[in-house]
């Protein structure tokens, strides 16, 4: 059986980028042909796309991660990784992104709008892009970066020109049946209506959309019943119909009562989208009049109901009385309220780049330990992700683009001594201040450098590991060793 779904969660994480190749060219009497390592793919972008053949959220529902493709290594010869392929996940009109922080992201209004909700990672350089005159021949490659993740909500706000506002049972669903070739479910019980049904109606030359919505009772805007099931899909309405049930017999209940109860419900509620639902124009359906007792109540609060300014329709979707007057009511103020909004801005694509002398990293000093400092920057921390630790040219490399950026002298300025620990990302070195900005370093054999030896680096990862043994605390640190 088919479900509707208009509220779920989804993680989506976007593809990795391709490592880079260190590759040197070989052929006969050309052993070191130089580099032609190649750079690897991208990774695949997360994309949510709006498809009108889709109407309901219930793929998320059972499908609670979304993960696009990972770009592919580059290869010798200068072959570059082929890109991962984008994951386009279709959503129905009107769905809303937000993050889980309740953040909104994206409204997505309109067939084919496109939005991506996670970006792949960039492949990483393979030593061919990485050759100067300094390094001939690189015999490191920089590894792709890590693709977006994200935990998204998606809501669904269903899109309708009118909206039907009424109590359980006072006849929204048989009126949208009456008025279109909709045919929701219909029975004599409280919240037979469980989910949003659209119907299309026709008045004359015009066509509009009419919502049929789980019905509302007091307390709805703090959550009773199917409140806030009901409001969310009427936030996009451009009018909306109080469907009064004349001939109800419950006691304490009469139309206008039911008609100030719906009224409070709608202002207490504060939609997320546009604007306030005080705003939008009403029309008052008095329904069920084929009953003789509906009729007479009905002529007798009409001209209350009138006197607030709003048009009144007596209507039966029984005997159909009444019903082509308030389709044409409807197509009119329809009309009207379009009429009346200001176009639409067209979307423009925002860029900020940064100020003039706006630096691109901050050293601070490590709240968690005297002595270390913690380097923040968009660009030494994607240097760090690119880099392969297990290669000494390649952290000789990242030395290098760190002091051309200026973070050995703001070490310095900032009074970091030899040795004392630095964090850029989730990487802490101990600092050897020997490479000075702007210092040409003499290069050793491909995947090597001389500021590196064994020893220096034995005795760095001794002293990091007292760090971590100071920090784990007495409990910790006094425990047996793992074997």
């Amino acid at each position: 059986m088919a479900r509707f779904v208009d509220r779920t969660s989804l993680r989506v994480i976007a593809g990795h980028g391709g490592n880079g190749c260190a590759s040197v060219h070989r052929e006969k009497f050309k052993p070191l042909g130089g580099p032609d390592g190649g750079n690897g793919g991208r990774g695949g972008d997360v994309v949510f796309v709006v498809d009108p053949g889709v109407h309901t959220l219930l793929d998320f529902h059972h499908r609670r991660q979304a993960r696009a493709r990972n770009g592919t290594q580059g290869q010798g010869s200068l072959r570059n990784g082929s890109a991962g392929e984008d994951l386009v996940l279709a959503v129905p009109d009107g769905t809303v992104v937000m993050g889980a922080d309740g953040e909104q992201l994206a409204d997505l209004v309109g067939v084919g709008t496109r939005w991506v909700a996670a970006a792949g990672g960039k492949g990483g350089l393979g030593n061919a892009a990485l050759a100067s005159a300094a390094r001939k021949a690189p015999g490191f490659a920089l590894l792709g970066e890590a693709g977006q993740e994200r935990e998204l909500v998606l809501e669904l706000r269903s899109l309708a020109d009118v909206g039907l506002v009424g109590f359980p049972s006072a006849g929204k669903s048989s009126l949208v049946a009456a008025l279109s070739q909709a045919r929701p479910k219909i029975a004599d019980y409280p919240f037979t209506t469980l989910v949003p049904q659209l119907g299309v109606v026709s008045a004359g030359e015009q066509t509009f959309t009419v919502a049929d919505v789980p019905g509302l009772i007091p307390g709805a805007a703090s959550g009773r019943g199917l409140g806030l099931d009901f409001l969310r899909h009427i936030e996009r309405c451009a009018v909306l119909v109080h469907v009064v049930d004349c001939a109800t017999m419950e006691p304490g209940r009469d139309p206008l009562s039911d008609v100030d109860a719906l009224e409070a419900e709608l202002a207490r509620y504060t939609p997320g989208l546009g604007g306030e639902l005080a705003d939008r124009p009403r029309i008052v359906a008095l329904n069920k009049i084929d009953v003789p007792d509906a009729a007479e109540l009905a002529e007798l609060v009409t001209p209350e109901l009138a006197a607030r300014g709003w048009p009144v329709v007596a209507i039966s979707t029984a005997s159909h009385a009444g019903l082509r007057e308030l389709s044409f009511l409807m197509a009119r103020e329809v009309a009207e309220y379009r009429a009346a909004q200001p176009p639409p801005e067209p979307t423009r694509l925002v860029l900020r780049p940064p100020s003039v002398g706006e630096p691109a990293f901050h050293v601070d000093p490590d709240p968690d330990e005297e002595g270390a400092f913690v380097v923040r920057g968009e660009r030494p921390e994607r240097w760090v992700r690119q880099t392969q630790f297990d290669n000494d040219e390649a952290v000789g490399y990242l030395a290098d683009r760190l002091a051309r950026l200026g973070v050995e002298d703001a070490l310095a300025k900032a009074g970091a001594q030899p040795g004392a620990p630095v964090t850029i990302g989730d990487v802490t070195f101990d600092w050897e201040p020997s490479t000075p900005s702007g210092a040409i370093v003499a290069l050793g054999n491909r995947g090597a450098d001389p500021r590196l030896d064994r020893s220096t680096r034995a005795s760095a990862a001794e002293r990091k590991s007292a760090r971590a043994a100071r920090r784990a605390g007495p409990d910790e640190e006094d425990a047996e060793p793992a074997t």
